[in-house]
C-alpha cells in the first residue's frame, strides 16, 4: 500500500507521461510495435521501480503530501478562528486579547534581553517555542467559546420544565393498565415509555453540561496562568529547550479537557482540536467582530 503511493506519483509525474506515450507512439509509427513496444513498457517498469523505491524520492513525496495536509488543517483553523472570533462577547474576546498582548510584550522583552546580551541564537520565544505558544492560545481562545455555548445552551434550558415533562409521562403511563393488551393500548404505552425516558436523557445532558462548564471554567484560569508563567519564564530563563518542554507539559496535561470539548461539540459546533494552530502570536493579528 505505502509502495503503491509512492510508484503512483511517479507515473502521475508530467515528464514520465509524456516520455511513456512519446515512446508507444513512436513505437506505433516505427512499424516494428512489437520490438519497441516491450521495450518502452520495460523502461517504464524499471523507472517506476527504481524511482519509486527511493529514499530521498519517498521523503519528498511524504513532504509534499504533509505540507498539502498542513495547508488544510491551517485553513480549517482559520475559518474556526473567524467564528469563534466573531461569536464570542466581548468580555471573553477582550480577556483573551489581554492574554495575547502580554504574550508578545513579553516576547518582545525577551528578544531585547538576547539582544543587549549579544546572544547568537535566536528569542526565547521563536521557532518552536512560537508554535507552542501558539497552540496553548489556541486552546485558551476554544475553552472560552466553549464556556460560552455551555452558558447559551444551559440558558436556553429549563430544567425545571424537562423534570415536569418527566412527571406528565409518568402520571400518564400509570393511567395505562398493564392489563389492556390491545393493539391501541400497546401503542400509547410504548410512545409514554419513549417520551419518559427522552426526558431523562435531556435532565442527564442538562447536569453533564453544567459538571463540563464548571470543568472548562477551571481550566480556562489555569490555562491563563499557565502561559502567562510560560511568558514570564521565557524572559527569566534564556534556555529555549527548557520553555518548549513546558509548554509540551501543559500541553500535554490539556488532553482530558480536550476531549471533554469534543464530547460536548453539540454545544459548541467546533470541531476537534486536530487541525494546526493559527499564528496568534504575530503581531499584525487583529480580531473583528
Amino acid at each position: 500500500m505505502g509502495l503503491g503511493k509512492y510508484i503512483r506519483v511517479a507515473f502521475a509525474n508530467r515528464w514520465n507521461l509524456l516520455a511513456l506515450f512519446g515512446g508507444l507512439g513512436l513505437a506505433v509509427v516505427s512499424g516494428v510495435p512489437d520490438v519497441i513496444g516491450p521495450l518502452v513498457l520495460a523502461a517504464e517498469a524499471a523507472y517506476l521501480g527504481l524511482l519509486g523505491t527511493h529514499p530521498r524520492f519517498q521523503k519528498y513525496v511524504d513532504a509534499t503530501a504533509a505540507a498539502a495536509e498542513r495547508q488544510g488543517k491551517a485553513q480549517s483553523s482559520q475559518q474556526a478562528l473567524q467564528q469563534i472570533t466573531q461569536a464570542l462577547p466581548g468580555p471573553a474576546l477582550a480577556r483573551f486579547e489581554k492574554l495575547r498582548n502580554q504574550c508578545l510584550e513579553l516576547r518582545q522583552i525577551a528578544a531585547e534581553l538576547v539582544r543587549s546580551q549579544a546572544a547568537e541564537a535566536g528569542a526565547p520565544l521563536e521557532s518552536l517555542q512560537l508554535a507552542g505558544l501558539d497552540r496553548l492560545l489556541w486552546m485558551f481562545l476554544r475553552l472560552l467559546f466553549t464556556e460560552y455555548s455551555l452558558n447559551k445552551f444551559l440558558e436556553r434550558t429549563s430544567p425545571r420544565q424537562i423534570q415536569l415533562d418527566i412527571e406528565m409521562a409518568e402520571k400518564r403511563l400509570k393511567q395505562v393498565s398493564p392489563e389492556d393488551q390491545s393493539l391501541h393500548s400497546q401503542k400509547i404505552r410504548r410512545t409514554l415509555e419513549d417520551s419518559l425516558q427522552t426526558g431523562k436523557d435531556r435532565l442527564a445532558n442538562y447536569e453533564k453540561a453544567k459538571a463540563n462548564r464548571e470543568l472548562v471554567q477551571l481550566e480556562v484560569d489555569r490555562l491563563e496562568n499557565k502561559i502567562k508563567s510560560l511568558a514570564e519564564m521565557s524572559v527569566n530563563r534564556q534556555e529555549p529547550e527548557f520553555i518548549s518542554d513546558q509548554v509540551d507539559q501543559v500541553a500535554g496535561s490539556m488532553l482530558e479537557t480536550e476531549k471533554t470539548m469534543a464530547e460536548i461539540q453539540f454545544a459548541t459546533g467546533i470541531a476537534p482540536l486536530d487541525e494546526e494552530a493559527p499564528e496568534l502570536m504575530q503581531p499584525p493579528v487583529q480580531f473583528v467582530r
